[in-house]
């Protein structure tokens, strides 16, 4: 497609998921085969390429489950939204890399919060984020303790959730020490999503991480700790396998102690039937008054972390698009919205939740969802035939719909895709500071955004002004804004196969890149 036509036909695709919503679907006809169509016979014969991607390589069954979680799911999270209620102050074990807040609004990490609440104030809240925001999907309890520590207060919301919100999904994340407990009450409570951060399989490497836990009434310290938690969750997550409950490990990588063994890790929680691996890294900003932190200990870099990803993806399914939420985070993955549903804030609100409205407003999302994923594998077939061992990583802004829909001066993260003759695949995320803030430029902000897209041959959005692309090509980043409103991947691909032209001609030489800053401690704008 000319660059020309390409910005008038994706203006003319384009849907907005956070426009406003009439309450009727154009999702309302079925394809052959009794699935919801979007009206385009052109979409109905790409969707079996489309399902290739992540639906094909799933069982229905793990599909309906995962096709709307945005943890879950690498293409539903740039489409659904999720919320975490804080309701579970205490935990029972004490990790090096955590320091938990209770009363923190400038902080975006796990274990923070705002403010606590109660069961009740957690389902009132839950059906006035529903009401607002229709791409919310999933609630979980996360914090800022372990909600297994706090099990009656983390039962009694999922109860009163259900009840608020039909048919929404729950979810629960724990260390797992007081899992095997509670697998059975988990089931029963149609918890399907479980998170279980698993950091160690080796209690020597654990005791590097774990001062004590506190288990049956008793403190333990040291290997004698790390030992307990480890059979205690590996444990756990056999049960929940078993039961046909999903659950996706979470690890953090901890330069110096547990980056080489995480591979290790990865093998055994594929063994005992774990969904999803997510390996995050270290925020160890001395700020938040961790152990770690204080000591100097550093976080990984970039391709340090990629590099773990990639070495343990072969095992497993890898989750890279994790954004370490807050323990009370609101909306889109990397677009929080927190702070608009205060406790006050939700008591003073009119709060009108419609169940049908919703689920219309969902199918329509889910529309736009397949029509982004087959217009990547649409983009796909121009590369057939191609012959290169060339890849390169991008980065992109985007403020959600899978789509290039925001401006570089806007963007408070880049999402970051690895392309090849293969395709476009999400590899992960680089917070960074605005560069155009109050309608002025901040130079210091565009030296943070090299830095953090310092691997990246190019950066695709949809504005950029003359003196940020100046920036950022003398830093030798091309910045691309030709792609406009474009679904992510179909760009990506579109601007690698031309990238393979420039090669062959001639017009540029091809040159690996360095590597790149993970932000530490990003606040929350």
């Amino acid at each position: 497609m000319e660059t020309g036509h390409r910005k008038e036909a994706a203006l003319l695709r384009v849907m907005q998921p956070s426009a406003a919503w009439d309450g009727e679907s154009s999702c309302n006809s079925m394809n052959a085969s009794g699935k919801s169509s979007c009206g385009s016979v052109a979409q109905d014969a790409e969707q079996g390429d489309a399902e290739q991607t992540e639906q094909g390589s799933l069982a229905p069954e793990i599909w309906e489950k995962v096709k709307n979680h945005p943890c879950y799911s690498e293409q539903a999270h740039h489409h659904y939204a999720r919320m975490h209620v804080a309701v579970a102050p205490a935990c029972n074990i004490q990790c090096n890399y955590c320091n938990r807040k209770y009363d923190c609004s400038n902080e975006s990490r796990p274990g923070v919060v705002s403010e606590r609440l109660t069961p009740e104030q957690a389902a009132r809240k839950a059906l006035a984020v529903a009401a607002r925001i229709p791409q919310m999907t999933v609630l979980g309890v996360a914090g800022p303790g372990d909600p297994l520590a706090n099990p009656e207060k983390t039962f009694k919301t999922f109860e009163l959730v259900t009840q608020a919100v039909p048919g929404i999904k729950l979810c629960l994340s724990t260390n797992g020490l007081m899992l095997p407990d509670y697998v059975d009450r988990i089931q029963a409570l149609k918890i399907d999503h479980v998170t279980v951060t698993i950091n160690m399989i080796d209690p020597v490497v654990g005791a590097k991480i774990y001062p004590w836990i506190y288990y049956q009434g008793r403190r333990y310290t040291g290997v004698e700790a790390s030992w307990i938690l480890r059979e205690r969750q590996l444990l756990g997550l056999e049960m929940l396998a078993e039961r046909g409950i999903l659950c996706k490990v979470n690890s953090v990588m901890i330069p110096g102690i547990n980056d080489r063994h995480l591979v290790e890790v990865n093998k055994a929680v594929k063994a005992r039937g774990a969904f999803l691996h997510s390996i995050m890294p270290l925020i160890s900003a001395p700020e938040h008054g961790t152990v770690f932190g204080l000591s100097g200990l550093r976080g990984p870099s970039a391709q340090e972390l990629k590099e773990l990803q990639d070495r343990c993806e072969g095992g497993m399914r890898m989750m890279r698009h994790c954004r370490q939420c807050r323990a009370d985070a609101v909306g889109l993955l990397g677009d929080d919205r927190s702070a608009e549903f205060a406790k006050e804030k939700i008591l003073e609100m009119e709060v009108s939740y419609d169940p049908k409205q919703h689920q219309a407003y969902q199918q329509k999302v889910a529309c736009e969802q397949e029509a982004v994923v087959a217009a990547g594998q649409e983009e796909l077939k121009t590369l057939a035939g191609e012959r290169s061992g060339i890849s390169i990583l991008v980065a992109v802004a985007s403020k959600g719909g899978g789509r290039i829909n925001e401006h570089f001066g806007h963007a408070k993260e880049f999402q970051v895709y690895e392309v090849s003759t293969a395709g476009a695949k999400f590899v992960g995320h680089r917070r960074v500071d605005n560069y155009c803030q109050g309608g002025y430029a901040e130079e210091h902000s565009l030296e943070t955004a090299v830095r953090a897209i310092n691997d990246c041959c190019a950066v695709l959005v949809s504005r950029i002004g003359p003196c940020p692309r100046k920036g950022l090509l003398s830093a030798g980043i091309e910045a691309v804004d030709s792609f406009a409103l474009e679904p992510i991947e179909a760009a990506a691909i579109a601007y690698f196969r031309e990238y393979l032209e420039r090669i062959r001609s001639g017009a540029i030489v091809h040159r690996e890149r360095g590597d790149a800053e993970l932000r530490q401690g990003a606040l929350i704008a």
